[in-house]
């Protein structure tokens, strides 16, 4: 396998990761809004001992939430260290974008030579 074979494997792989990080976001809406609606609906003051019940429950849910975002934070960083291999080096900063360097060819990242199936090339 080649090397662009290879990366092309794991831009691919990333992309279908970020979609089913994206499923799990959409379905945490869902059950949150699922969850606000519930709460809004049959949970009231007077549901609760006391006032110190009626805040350490909600804090306990909130915190069961940052659990979930930190963990999709971790996986998004993860995945960001890994898709920086493919990237190839910054080499000059004063150039700034558009410089003709790269275009079509990912930023050299193929040198130009990589068919993607177009044989008019």
């Amino acid at each position: 396998m080649s090397r662009e074979q290879a990366y092309l494997q794991i831009l691919d792989a990333a992309s279908k990761i970020q979609w089913n990080v994206a499923m799990i976001l959409e379905a945490k809406a869902v059950e949150a809004e699922k969850v606000r609606n519930w709460i809004l609906n049959h949970v009231h003051a007077g549901s609760f001992e006391n006032h110190e019940k009626q805040l350490s429950d909600p804090l306990d849910v909130h915190e069961q939430l940052v659990e979930v975002v930190e963990g999709l934070t971790k996986l998004q960083n993860g995945l960001c260290s890994n898709l920086k291999t493919v990237l190839p080096p910054e080499e000059d900063d004063s150039g700034g974008e558009g410089d003709g360097d790269g275009d079509g060819d990912f930023g050299g990242l193929f040198n130009g030579s990589f068919d993607l199936g177009d044989s008019e090339k």
